[in-house]
């Protein structure tokens, strides 16, 4: 195992933006840029020995700050959507930035995922990546101490930790969104990969993509991921939800949730060979089959089409802070906010 620290660009104001690559014996590769905590490259060999970078990303510190849909970037304090953008807090309204259509705040108006963090290699396998976020910074209150760890092993597992502390009562719900091409990133779209979800309800959304606060039974729908089924199948079924959506962008409640790391997704291509396993200890994950992007060039000028990859972020659900039935993701003041997630890449059997 080993970590190389390497210059990737430089933000507006001169400072550097690094690239940290963690290297196995097997030559395999989990690359992380400073800018964004992001996870740019995530390298394994393929069925046919050939090395496949399964990420969406981009090239350039220009082209992740003026292009990005968060390809591979830490979100937070709170990711997702927020209704109205707006929370309460005992009896405390705070207003955060509208930036999704001027009404709903999305990913906290992006603020983790366009800084630069601070990083610290803590051994041959691990580099730790922390960022301070001011109190009121886009409406949320508190100063939040945020670190991400991450860690790749000699499986392929890339392991997330993430932690926040913040000196105020609030809202804290970190998560990181890559996006995935098991066939690599440059390789068309995903509609013909296979995935299967541990998860018997699906959260309903209105047409801001905000939750109503219906979780519903996904038997006999086209959200029935419980068995492997091709992502491409339903995805422009004729079903209000996906029309509300453009296709799969919705939060999936694990089953059975109990704060414990287990496997609770796996997403496989036959073209490939490649199978992706997800493991977390959140209620929840966002399953969005990447339906607007819209051809906007990344790595190697190819470019990210409709539907060219595909996240899975974990979470507490979206608009959790407005949703009192949904598990909660408040914090107080001192008190550590704590999750894992893993993606664990191998080859099918």
């Amino acid at each position: 195992m080993s970590v190389e620290r390497k210059e990737f660009g430089t933000m507006p104001d001169g400072r550097t933006v690094y690239r940290y690559i963690l290297s196995n014996s097997s030559e395999n590769e989990v690359h992380i840029l400073t800018l964004g905590a992001t996870l740019h490259s995530f390298i394994v060999d393929d069925k046919n020995g050939n090395k496949t970078d399964v990420l969406l990303g981009f090239d350039t510190v220009e082209d992740y700050l003026e292009k990005s849909d968060y390809q591979g970037a830490t979100v937070g304090p709170v990711c997702n959507r927020i209704g109205n953008a707006a929370f309460s807090i005992d009896g405390v309204e705070y207003k955060l930035t509208a930036n999704e259509k001027d009404v709903t705040c999305l990913h906290s108006g992006g603020e983790y995922s366009f800084v630069v963090w601070n990083a610290m290699v803590i051994d041959s396998d691990t580099v730790e990546f922390s960022y301070i976020s001011p109190d009121g910074l886009n409406g949320f209150p508190g100063t939040i101490n945020n670190s991400v760890t991450f860690k790749f092993t000699e499986e392929n597992k890339l392991v997330i930790k993430y932690s926040a502390v913040s000196d105020k009562d609030t809202f804290i719900n970190l998560t990181n969104h890559a996006y995935f091409n098991l066939n690599g990133f440059d390789s068309g779209d995903i509609l013909s990969h296979s995935i299967m979800i541990d998860a018997d309800k699906v959260t309903a959304v209105d047409t801001m993509s905000i939750p109503t606060g219906e979780n519903f039974s996904v038997d006999g729908t086209v959200f029935d991921f419980r068995q492997p089924k091709l992502i491409g199948k339903d995805i422009d079924a004729d079903n209000e939800q996906l029309g509300f959506t453009g296709g799969f962008d919705h939060n999936f409640c694990i089953n059975n949730w109990d704060k414990t790391l287990r496997k609770c997704i796996t997403a496989e291509s036959d073209v490939s060979g490649l199978k992706l396993n997800v493991y977390t200890d959140l209620p929840g994950v966002q399953f969005y089959a990447g339906n607007f992007l819209k051809g906007i060039c990344g790595k190697e000028q190819k470019p990210m089409n409709k539907r060219s990859g595909f996240c899975l972020e974990t979470q507490y659900y979206p608009d959790t802070p407005n949703k009192s039935e949904f598990p909660s993701c408040f914090c107080k003041a001192g008190e550590e906010f704590v999750s894992q997630t893993v993606y664990e890449i191998t080859l099918a059997e």
